[in-house]
């Protein structure tokens, strides 16, 4: 079964120093206070609570998962989960061990979904978990991106907060221009909500990278949906995260993936963007402009940590360790 958790951190969220303290090599430290090796801990993602500041980051210590608080004193504590209160909901339809992902010409590749079954080989490693990709919360409803058992695979779920029922899920379609088609099974991997021209929207990146836009309005329970691809950013590449922040005056998409570099991304086009629905050949960029930043080269997870800052986990080379820093947002 696949449930999505939602925890009652209670005194944990208040009990830290204001603020997240920047440190370096933070996987080595979090594998020393889980009484093991950095090769064994896996950092899955990162969260600022925005009252306090402080960074809660899940990690998996094999098979087991393990949150994290990192203080503006720089204190790592691990939060007993065994002690906290929680709510979940099961989600319908969970995924298969492997998805086919359909590819032109008739092939196809088998892809893992969970956990325990995760390649290790290039290119199967590039794809990940995919029964659950990514999570938002917007408008009292939390989303959740993945897959599905369904042919139509790929799902945004919409749920009630305090978990009452999950429906049966929005089934999406985009099209995805390296590939030169409609795709149906490849999960969204990371998406913000945000608002074009009024509207409620969720903005959504793929693997190879479209980057898709979604009204809101049109995510109802047992439809089939098409988002339209405003941007292709290259292919071979996997977002990661995605926040959204403002620079004088303006609003920007600031995106990490595994391949291409932090990706700075205007907004102000997105109402006017044109739909892409034509080839983009392979490492091709189109649509909607976009900026790499090249001092933020490495960043896996980021989150906002106040209005002229971002908190990222980043390696300063393939081989580094994980560290945890305070950048300013470009």
């Amino acid at each position: 079964e696949v449930y999505i958790y939602a925890l009652d951190l209670g005194q944990h969220v208040t009990g830290g120093a204001p603020g997240a303290k920047g440190i370096p090599a933070i996987d080595e430290k979090i594998a020393a206070v889980l009484g093991t090796e950095a090769a064994n801990v896996a950092v899955t993602d990162m969260a600022v609570y925005p009252e306090t500041r402080n960074a809660f980051i899940s990690v998996m210590r094999g098979s087991e998962p393990v949150l994290i608080r990192v203080d503006g004193a720089g204190e790592i504590v691990v939060i007993s989960l065994d002690e906290v209160p929680y709510s979940r909901i099961r989600l319908p339809n969970r995924p298969d061990e492997n998805t086919d992902m359909l590819l032109k010409g008739g092939r196809s590749m088998p892809i893992p979904n969970y956990p325990s079954n995760q390649a290790t080989d290039y290119p199967l490693s590039l794809f990940g978990v995919q029964t659950i990709t990514d999570l938002a919360y917007t408008g009292g409803r939390l989303y959740a991106a993945g897959l599905s058992n369904e042919e139509f695979a790929s799902k945004l779920r919409s749920i009630t907060y305090p978990f009452t029922e999950v429906d049966e899920g929005t089934s999406v379609e985009i099209w995805h221009a390296p590939h030169d088609q409609f795709e149906t099974r490849s999960p969204i991997y990371t998406f913000v909500p945000y608002d074009i021209d009024d509207e409620p929207h969720l903005i959504a990146s793929y693997l190879c990278t479209p980057l898709v836009k979604f009204p809101v309005s049109s995510l109802k329970p047992g439809a089939d949906v098409r988002g339209e691809t405003i941007a292709e950013f290259g292919s071979g590449n996997r977002p990661l995260d995605m926040i959204v922040y403002q620079k004088n005056g303006q609003d920007f998409l600031l995106m990490s993936n595994n391949r291409h570099g932090v990706m700075k991304i205007p907004t102000k086009g997105f109402g006017m963007a044109q739909e892409l629905t034509g080839l983009v050949p392979d490492g091709d960029t189109a649509g909607v402009a976009f900026e790499t930043i090249g001092a933020m080269e490495g960043v896996e997870q980021l989150d906002l940590l106040d209005p002229d800052h971002a908190l990222v986990l980043i390696r300063h080379s393939e081989q580094a360790a994980l560290n945890l820093e305070a950048v300013e947002l470009p």
